[in-house]
């Protein structure tokens, strides 16, 4: 198991999640040290987008990294934002301007997905890149003042064990239920397995 990982990623709400979802795989994450130079998001792929930023991090300090792109997909816009979904509403824009766009494009009830494709970049040259995904469903008003992102418009179709009303959005759950059944959470225990197998 290598030590410290470094997060490729400027986001410090990726930085917490990553954190506590290696937290129990005894890895720690640090921050990206500034100085290092990160590529533009350019890709046409969520791991288009994650393997030049780790490349980038690995190859600046010499030491492994990770770095992911993720984002959410409505089948009734034929996949995007995709990739876009940070920038949806244009360069710069907030979360919220980014899902009230897509509150206004796709229909409520509609089906979404959310991806994550995290790369592992070692300075020698080992890549590897792991995909989690969690499926679920537009709501018309959001929701729930956790998570980031679409979170507040996103019920997950595969629950937790809810103590209340089985339709909560992502930004209602805790962390740990989060966590569960999370793009994010699941391409991260993918990597964590793997480096523990190596």
């Amino acid at each position: 198991m290598p030590g410290a990982l470094v997060l490729a990623s400027r986001n410090p709400h990726k930085l917490r999640e990553v954190r506590r979802l290696l937290a129990p795989f005894a890895l720690d994450v640090e921050p990206l040290p500034d100085g290092v130079e990160l590529p533009p998001e350019d890709g046409d792929t969520f791991a288009d987008n994650a393997l030049p930023k780790a490349r980038a991090a690995a190859v600046a300090l010499g030491r492994p990294a990770i770095a992911d792109d993720s984002g959410i997909e409505a089948a009734a816009l034929d996949g995007r934002p995709g990739v876009r979904s940070a920038r949806y509403a244009g360069e710069g824009a907030s979360d919220a301007e980014n899902l009230d766009k897509l509150l206004r494009e796709a229909p409520v009830g509609s089906p979404l997905r959310y991806v994550c494709a995290l790369a592992y970049v070692e300075p020698e040259g080992t890549e590897r890149v792991f995909v989690g995904d969690c499926r679920g469903r537009l709501v018309g008003r959001p929701r729930g003042k956790r998570g980031f992102g679409y979170d507040p418009a996103f019920v997950p179709d595969e629950r937790p064990d809810d103590r209340r009303d089985g339709e909560r959005t992502m930004a209602e759950l805790e962390d740990d239920e989060k966590d569960a059944i999370s793009h994010r959470g699941r391409a991260v225990r993918a990597l964590a397995r793997w480096l523990s197998e190596r």
